[in-house]
Parts: C-alpha cells; structure tokens; sequence
C-alpha cells in the first residue's frame, strides 16, 4: 500500500511514520509542492545463501592449523557454558 506525504507532515510525524513502513510495510511518497520527492519503503531482510557463504569463505586467509584448531577449542567450550565466557578465550 502507497500513502502520500507532505514533507512537513512527514517532519512532523516522523516516528508514526516509520512505524507506518515498518508495522504495516506500507510505502510513504514525500512530496514538496505537490510533487513526489522521496520514497521510504520498508526494508527487506536478505538471506545469505549457502554458495554465497562459500563464495566468500574462499577470499579469506585461512587460519594455520594450530591456531584454527584453539579457536575451535575455544568456541566449544563457550558454547558448553551458556554461552557465557568464564575467561576471555583469547587472552592466555
């Protein structure tokens, strides 16, 4: 759903707008002197696939095996606490 919008009201009813965008995914028009000037328009939400993981997996530096191997051991013992760190894993 579009909606039309002074530019002064839009001013004015700033926050009720955006919710506007956001609740209801409605898009705002903004005119000035009768004539349309902007749109706001809900964002979407992109979803990364699988091969563009892959993708830019394969442009990093890969980690040298010691070190790829403590971080594992690091992420598997945050995970087995909640998730709550009892040390900074990266501090020795």
């Amino acid at each position: 759903m579009e909606s039309t919008v002074t530019v002064t009201e839009a001013v004015r009813g700033f926050s009720g707008l955006i919710d506007r965008v956001i609740g209801r995914g409605e898009i705002a028009i903004l005119t000035r002197n009768g004539k349309p000037v902007a749109r706001i328009t809900p964002e979407r939400v992109r979803r990364t696939t699988g091969h563009e993981m892959a993708e830019f997996w394969k442009t990093r530096i890969p980690m040298p095996p010691g070190e790829a191997e403590s971080f594992a051991k690091d992420l598997a013992e945050i995970r087995s606490s909640g998730n709550r760190p009892q040390r900074d894993p990266w501090m020795s």
